[in-house]
């Protein structure tokens, strides 16, 4: 039999009503799901491949239709063609913008890997940043990094720009992810002195943590990873935009070009785990929930800080900070030690493109960089924070923590 770590289990009576609270999130989001394939009339047949131009692809297209349901919006690109959250971020970016507009970030800077794409920073000049092209990029940071700073985002958003961005989740910075509620109150406040700006929000890690997404509050668009949530752990890669149809379509001639839009794109392996992958995504994101909430409440018992949001998890991202850099590798190798991939494998410190200091990451995954799957990473600078995030089941969350504990 298993020995349990004490602390775990205390953990587990201590979470009890946080679990359940869990379990029936991922309950009505399972429903929103099975409605839009119900809706979508889905059958073998959407899950076949096509080649060439893809034209007529009955899979692309109801894939797209099933995904604009379970988000709430009007219409979807989904694609395998994306390569990662960052490139799908970049396509809504250009997509979008034009010279002489002005990129608003209300969230503060966005992630580290979107630098080059808003700045040009790293690269220098004329490596294709927005900043060539002539649009400008301003932001607004949270107060506490927590709160919207209202005021100061309604001077800006008066001055009609013409992207305003929400990053939800907290990318390398310890913060709070931002939940539901909070989006649809400062949508509301700029919807009542600006009515043109474009909303869009990164919805990645959040997808299907709460009942509602951004495009249900009034986002224009929301784009995120099919390597992260809604893949539900199977899709081997891509990632997916929704919202407003003029704005996807806008989009989709970025991504294809103007005069294709969405009316290309072929896919020969077929589509099935994709459609699966969106089915079992709420009930994946469960279990990703119920492990970041244990390891959250042990990491807190023990004096480690950590966001204590149990109650109200909007992402699945778990931050710990720790006072010692070997501790942080050491939590890292146990994840790593106790993956089904690589479990051979020592996490050693490196340099990684877009990012200024070494990072120390573990994930054995079954798709490679999957974050809904057990990983976690960390740039090796003061404070020391620890993102952990995923866990396809619960059992293998608990099993990495408690091996960290033996191993302390």
């Amino acid at each position: 039999m298993i020995d349990i770590d004490n602390k775990i289990l205390k953990a587990e009576e201590e979470l009890e009503n946080d679990f359940k609270k869990a379990e029936q999130i991922s309950l009505e989001n399972q429903n929103k799901v099975l409605q839009a394939f119900i809706k979508n009339k889905i059958s073998n047949i959407h899950f076949n491949g096509t080649t060439g131009y893809g034209y007529d692809d009955i899979g692309r297209e109801k894939l797209n239709a099933v995904f604009a349901d379970s988000f709430g919006a009007e219409d979807a690109l989904v694609s395998q063609g994306f390569t990662c959250g960052s490139h799908a971020i970049t396509t809504v970016l250009f997509g979008l913008l034009r010279p002489g507009d002005t990129m608003l970030a209300i969230t503060g800077k966005p992630y580290d890997t979107l630098d080059d794409t808003i700045f040009g920073v790293k690269n220098g000049n004329d490596n294709g940043s927005l900043k060539d092209f002539g649009v400008k990029y301003d932001s607004v940071d949270l107060i506490d990094n927590t709160f919207f700073d209202k005021e100061n985002i309604i001077k800006k958003v008066k001055q009609n720009p013409k992207m305003i961005y929400i990053q939800r989740s907290c990318g390398h910075l310890y913060r709070t992810a931002l939940n539901i509620d909070k989006i649809e109150d400062i949508i509301k406040e700029i919807r009542k002195v600006n009515d043109t700006s474009i909303i869009v929000v990164d919805n990645c890690y959040c997808e299907f943590v709460e009942t509602r997404e951004p495009t249900e509050v009034g986002a224009d668009i929301a784009v995120g990873s099919l390597i992260k949530n809604p893949g539900g752990s199977l899709v081997p890669n891509g990632g997916y935009v929704v919202g407003k149809r003029k704005y996807v379509d806008l989009i989709a001639g970025r991504f294809t070009s103007p005069s294709l839009q969405k009316e290309v794109g072929s896919y020969e392996t077929g589509y099935r785990l994709f459609y699966q992958g969106i089915f079992m995504s709420p009930h994946i994101v469960l279990q990703a929930k119920k492990g970041s909430m244990l390891i959250g409440k042990v990491m807190a018992n023990l004096g480690y800080t950590t966001i204590d949001n149990t109650n109200n998890l909007a992402d699945i991202v778990r931050s710990i900070v720790f006072e010692d850099k070997q501790d942080l590798i050491n939590f890292c190798t146990s994840i790593q030690r106790m993956s089904p991939v690589d479990s051979y494998v020592t996490p050693v410190p490196s340099e990684m493109a877009g990012y200024d200091s070494e990072v120390v990451m573990s994930a054995g995954c079954f798709v490679q960089g999957s974050t809904i799957e057990l990983s976690c990473d960390s740039p090796l600078k003061k404070p020391y924070v620890l993102y952990l995030q995923g866990g396809i089941t619960y059992e293998h969350v608990k099993l990495a923590l408690n091996d960290y504990l033996k191993n302390r």
